[in-house]
């Protein structure tokens, strides 16, 4: 996994609650057997049904932050939306509230998910459709998030900012533990029945 510091880059508005996982990535794109290849169909049935959907406006390519408002990633338990956004270049997403399930799942793929108050993510969706080019500043370190001069701290589970930070996912942290594993085996394998 990539490890996770600061990002410093536009911010791709979606102004939408309830974006479910087959928004996401749509069913029809589910037949891989690998984890590849998601990332060109993120929002695909929205992008052919609305011509001016943002992933279709030329000035929000490129962003690495989406916004959108609450209930984000709710629906069915497919891991394959948290692929999908990765693959297409986005590392964090920040809304009011994420379904239950793919905040995991998007946690243990290495996508950090930040929560803040509706009344900042929808002054930060509308600034962003008004100007593309606003910068949104994240510093998982300090877990602080900044837009034009408007600075915010957000929560964040302890084990997983370690494990973003230092980019291991679930299997890499245990490897990382192998000589306290090995130090407890040893002390312990002399233990009689």
């Amino acid at each position: 996994m990539e490890k996770f510091t600061t990002l410093n880059t536009k911010i791709i508005p979606v102004n939408l609650d309830n974006v479910d996982t087959d928004m996401i990535i749509p069913a029809q794109h589910l037949k891989s057997v690998s984890k590849e290849g998601f990332g060109e169909h993120l929002f695909s049935n929205l992008r052919q049904m609305y011509s001016d959907f943002i992933l279709n406006q030329d000035a929000y390519k490129n962003g690495e932050i989406l916004i959108s408002k609450s209930n984000f990633g709710c629906g069915s338990s497919r891991e394959h939306a948290a692929w999908a956004i990765q693959q297409y270049g986005i590392k964090a997403v920040v809304c009011s509230s994420f379904g239950d399930i793919f905040y995991n799942n998007s946690a243990k793929n290495g996508l950090l998910l930040i929560q803040l108050p509706e009344n900042i993510i929808q002054n930060w969706i509308d600034k962003s459709l008004a100007d593309s080019g606003l910068k949104i500043i994240i510093n998982l370190e300090t877990q602080t998030i900044s837009l034009d001069n408007e600075t915010h701290s957000f929560e964040y589970d302890t084990f997983r900012k370690h494990c973003l930070l230092n980019g291991l996912d679930d299997l890499d942290y245990l490897l990382s533990l192998d000589k306290e594993i090995t130090t407890y085996e040893q002390k312990n394998s002399n233990i009689s029945w």
